[in-house]
């Protein structure tokens, strides 16, 4: 690919990436700290861009100087972002999530496939004991906090600003179109974290404990209306006046990895989940291509089981809430 080619091709790709209402040159002259007329020019091709100028707009944009150049080395570009205690709290991980969603929801055409193993995120921070819960098992198991080391379990972990931003970021989610496909093994990593957590002494007593999974409960009772009305709702709204923007797929065939892939106005963009909370962002577009065909293929063998298939709903749901009934009967 010809140099002018490749920034005519950047351009264009950026264009695609931003919302209507934003600005290219004026994201541009941001971006490389230049004047406008500067950023027209570079756009408009008269001006050649220098390479630490295209690494400072493909490193911004989560795009690939290989793809860019047509570089053949079967490598894709991944942006990685990694919670810790230290260098990146989990608030900035929630306050950054909800920035992202914001962002997709600023495009007129979105959407949002969920391939999960787990009850994700948008799920976790439904019922307040639940994802009282989850915040502290992700912060002394998984991040590591010091200041958790010596910590037992409260229900009111919680802060109020924590809440409203998981609130926030639920609601922003349920706005976004999305197809999600589950598998029945979704239900067992919850199991597993508070048994453990029971075994281990985190609990002060076993009521703290039935509180946990009959909030695990009303979570998975709550996504069960949301697949039967194909409409995403916070708990405590009233569905009928949300849009039906929501598919719910049975998946019986395979046990995946937690992959989100989002569309934006024809652009897609994959995020692979790992370790729990990390996750790697990549707009390869050769990449974002093989996912998209892989999950249509996935969707096509699974079982869709919003507002119609009501009985291989009620099985679906049923045999996810015979696991937390059968831990309860245990305690």
């Amino acid at each position: 690919m010809a140099a002018d080619s490749a920034q005519d091709f950047l351009f264009q790709r950026i264009r695609e990436m931003i919302p209507q209402h934003v600005s290219l040159v004026d994201t541009v002259s941001d971006l490389l700290s230049v004047s406008s007329d500067s950023a027209y020019r570079r756009i408009r091709g008269e001006t050649a861009l220098v390479l630490e100028e295209a690494r400072l707009l493909c490193n911004h944009f989560h795009l690939s100087l290989d793809q860019l150049l047509q570089v053949n080395n079967n490598s894709t570009l991944f942006q990685n972002t990694t919670v810790d205690a230290k260098n990146y709290s989990f608030d900035k991980y929630l306050g950054d999530l909800l920035a992202q969603l914001k962002y997709i929801e600023s495009f007129i055409q979105k959407e949002i496939i969920f391939l999960t193993k787990d009850l994700h995120i948008f799920t976790n921070v439904l019922s307040p004991a639940f994802f009282a819960f989850k915040y502290f098992f992700w912060h002394k198991s998984i991040i590591q906090d010091p200041a958790y080391a010596t910590k037992g379990f409260t229900l009111n972990c919680l802060t109020p600003e924590i809440s409203a931003l998981a609130e926030d970021m639920s609601k922003t989610y349920n706005r976004i179109p999305s197809t999600e496909i589950w598998n029945i093994e979704v239900a067992n990593s919850i199991i597993l974290q508070i048994e453990y957590y029971k075994e281990a002494g985190f609990f002060s007593s076993a009521a703290d404990i039935r509180t946990i999974y009959e909030s695990v409960e009303e979570t998975l009772m709550h996504l069960k209306e949301e697949a039967e009305l194909g409409t995403k709702f916070y708990p405590g709204e009233n569905p009928s006046v949300k849009k039906q923007n929501f598919r719910f797929f049975y998946n019986r065939i395979v046990l995946g990895d937690n992959a989100v892939l989002i569309t934006t106005d024809h652009i897609k963009t994959v995020y692979l989940n790992y370790d729990v909370l990390d996750y790697l962002v990549t707009r390869d577009e050769k990449f974002c291509n093989e996912t998209h065909v892989k999950m249509q293929n996935l969707m096509r063998r699974s079982t869709m089981i919003s507002e119609t298939g009501e009985k291989q709903r009620n099985s679906f749901f049923n045999i996810l809430l015979s696991k937390i009934q059968e831990r309860k009967r245990h305690l």
